[in-house]
């Protein structure tokens, strides 16, 4: 069996509960690294570098993209933020799953740049559910809550690109849900090449006259 550990992204509609699925995830299972991203911006109060972020200046984060050295980036506010590919692959080699939560369109550039990412797209059971999570918050003005249900209705034409869709409703069910499917990769055809053949190699003792 393959120890190489399998990429996936998570994407969702703001207010599906990713972060609290993530959270959970590896509360539960040893076995995923979140991947940490790399930005412009300063760090704020209590963020270390390498935990939350690797922080580096507009001009050496030019220099990485100059260099091929994202899987992804983008840029929000003036501040750009990317996947360090050098990071992913050496947690990927040492045999953690890597989880990325990013946005549909970075998503679709993962998946582009290295094709046997699983792609993961989190949602609440209903569009009345999203919105009554969004206002249970209590912490954002109606115009923001508006804003971000039309930023999901944009962001559900792309859920038939992701391979899986995860319903959060019952958060404990959603985390097992996901572990399974993400476990499920290791043993896809493509990832046992070297067991199949190691197999075949063995069972040709049996083979009688050949």
């Amino acid at each position: 069996m393959s120890d190489r550990g399998i990429l996936v992204v998570v994407s969702g509609f703001s207010g599906a509960g990713k972060g609290t699925l993530m959270n959970a995830l590896l509360d539960k299972y040893p076995n995923y690294a979140l991947s940490v991203s790399v930005t412009t911006r300063q760090p704020r109060e209590g963020e270390k570098e390498g935990i939350h972020y690797f922080y580096r200046t507009k001009e050496e984060f030019e220099e990485y993209i100059a260099n091929d050295r994202l899987i992804e980036y983008a840029q929000y506010v003036k501040h750009y933020y990317g996947t360090p590919k050098k990071y992913v692959e050496e947690q990927l080699a040492s045999g953690k799953d890597v989880i990325l939560e990013i946005e549909v369109q970075g998503a679709l550039k993962v998946k582009e740049k290295m094709p046997e990412t699983l792609l993961l797209f989190v949602t609440p059971p209903s569009a009345d559910e999203l919105k009554k999570r969004l206002e249970g918050r209590g912490t954002e003005q109606p115009e923001i809550i508006q804003s971000r249900l039309e930023q999901a209705s944009r962001e559900a034409k792309y859920m038939p690109d992701y391979d899986y869709i995860l319903i959060n409703d019952v958060l404990d069910d959603c985390v097992c849900q996901m572990h399974n499917l993400i476990q499920s990769q290791h043993n896809k055809i493509e990832e046992n090449q070297a067991f199949i053949g190691q197999i075949q190699s063995e069972l040709k003792v049996f083979l009688k006259g050949e």
